[in-house]
């Protein structure tokens, strides 16, 4: 076979995971949501697809290689078969249902938490199994500290920075203020790096896919500024059955469709922007992981449930689009994106 040939065979067993896969659990999500059932698993499922493409075109096509980190690849794959499989279940057996805090609560969506923390804790030991050799061949070991932390550190400062300039534009200019008193904030930020340890793996699904994988065969393609574009409403639209159905309801589904390419547009530009700077996959992944999680903190509201049948509006994506635009699109004109430049492995 080629390397073009295998190329285009890898590419196609990723888009039939990433998306096939997607879209396939997508109708999942769709009839779901007229029963209804707890669907907060759909969305922790479907973030692990663009990874395990990656890795099952990957493990067919290049399985004598031995730097593939094949323990790694297949302890991912298992947990994203198994996530996929109580997605199935909680759909074909809602009834099944266990007691939490004097709740019902799905046994489905719980028994996902507790396979993501340990197909997290797993993916750890197996990743770190797989040797030096084989993480650096695959993009998984971790490079360039100072300007890794660095760029954490700046996306921290303009996320808090966004919800600040958002609280103003809001009419609450001493929200963020207020936020920042609350010990509860502090004790859930200081406790972040615990949670990424244990449930690193959703994140890392969605980045070792979208920046590792995909980003550079765009640029490549199509130009290192032209390609992340392209990539962002590739990201925004894999979304696409979350915001009819789990993110908002239907008949705001396209708003909100809109606002989450406006959201991946922009903040694939600065995670596009802090990987060509470090080829460090881990600094998206743990950009992705605060994005999420510091929605909380945001929202001043620490239920999981926030995220979820949002009442978004025509109204907002003007800000929406300005906010982002500024706090992350402009680094489209950095000079990262200037010169052409392949992966680097």
């Amino acid at each position: 076979m080629t390397e073009t040939a295998k190329s285009r065979r890898q590419l196609l067993i990723f888009l039939l995971i990433a998306y096939g896969l997607t879209y396939v659990m997508g109708i999942l999500t769709w009839y779901g949501s007229t029963i209804p059932v707890e669907m907060s698993i759909f969305p922790s499922a479907q973030m692990f697809y663009p990874a395990a493409g990656v890795m099952l075109a990957y493990l067919l096509t290049e399985g004598k290689n031995s730097l593939v980190p094949k323990w790694f690849y297949l302890c991912f794959l298992l947990i994203t078969l198994v996530m996929a499989t109580f997605c199935v279940l909680c759909v074909v057996m809602p009834e099944q249902t266990v007691t939490l805090m004097e709740q019902p609560v799905s046994l489905w969506a719980m028994l996902s938490q507790y396979v993501i923390i340990g197909g997290s804790i797993l993916c750890w030991l197996t990743l770190l199994l797989s040797g030096k050799k084989r993480r650096a061949a695959y993009g998984l070991g971790w490079k360039k500290w100072k300007a890794s932390l660095l760029c954490i550190l700046v996306f921290i400062l303009l996320y808090f920075g966004r919800a600040a300039v958002a609280y103003i534009m809001e009419g609450t200019p001493g929200m963020m203020a207020e936020i920042l008193k609350d010990p509860a904030a502090w004790a859930y930020m200081l406790f972040m790096p615990v949670n990424f340890l244990l449930a690193f793996a959703p994140f890392f699904g969605e980045e070792y896919g979208w920046r590792y994988y995909l980003q550079p065969l765009l640029q490549k393609r199509f130009g290192m500024r032209t390609g992340v574009l392209i990539l962002g409403v590739v990201w925004g639209v894999w979304h696409v059955f979350l915001d009819f159905f789990f993110y908002t309801t239907p008949d705001r589904g396209l708003i909100q469709l809109t606002a989450q390419t406006i959201t991946c547009i922009t903040l694939g530009i600065f995670f596009a922007w802090a990987y060509l700077k470090t080829n460090n996959i881990w600094v998206p992944v743990i950009m992705h992981f605060l994005n999420n999680n510091l929605i909380l903190v945001i929202a001043n509201n620490y239920s999981a449930d926030v995220i979820e049948n949002q009442q978004v509006t025509w109204g907002m994506i003007p800000s929406a689009l300005l906010l982002n635009g500024i706090f992350y699109g402009l680094f489209l004109l950095s000079k990262e994106f200037g010169a052409s430049r392949g992966k680097e492995e």
